[in-house]
């Protein structure tokens, strides 16, 4: 018990995680991706996930496709929009997209679109993103 008395206790402080700080690491993860998959459409995203494996259960990492946020537009241009979940997140009302004139325009746009994640210029369309749809009435 002497050895213990030599040291000083102390409280732990809480951690605290800011959420706005993790939305936009996802979100420019998720943009870094798209220029991989850009490059190399055949890029397959690695998670890892936990299964049971002979009634042990242990770690497993497996290929998660990535899918494009660019399709084509009918006049030959692009269309880009950042996706959070299976939603769009809209930049103003009702617009959701930004049009690129063509493929090889599109990391430039990326670049951009990282750059005004990191500084914060997107907090406001991924806290909108973010928000839980409202809960549903039960039917009497």
């Amino acid at each position: 018990m002497t050895s213990l008395k030599s040291l000083s206790f102390t409280a732990l402080p809480k951690t605290e995680t800011d959420p706005k700080l993790e939305r936009r690491t996802r979100t420019i993860t998720r943009l870094e991706e798209q220029k991989v998959l850009l490059s190399n459409p055949s890029y397959v995203r690695k998670v890892r996930s936990f299964a049971t494996v002979d009634g042990v259960r242990k770690s497993v990492e497996g290929d998660q496709r990535v899918s494009p946020w660019w399709r084509k537009n009918i006049d030959g241009s692009y269309l880009f929009a950042i996706r959070s979940g299976s939603k769009a997140i809209e930049f103003e009302k009702g617009k959701a997209a930004i049009a690129v004139p063509s493929l090889d325009k599109l990391p430039a746009v990326i670049d951009t679109l990282i750059a005004a994640t990191r500084s914060g210029e997107l907090d406001t369309q991924l806290a909108q993103a973010s928000r839980t749809p409202p809960a549903r009435k039960k039917a009497s």
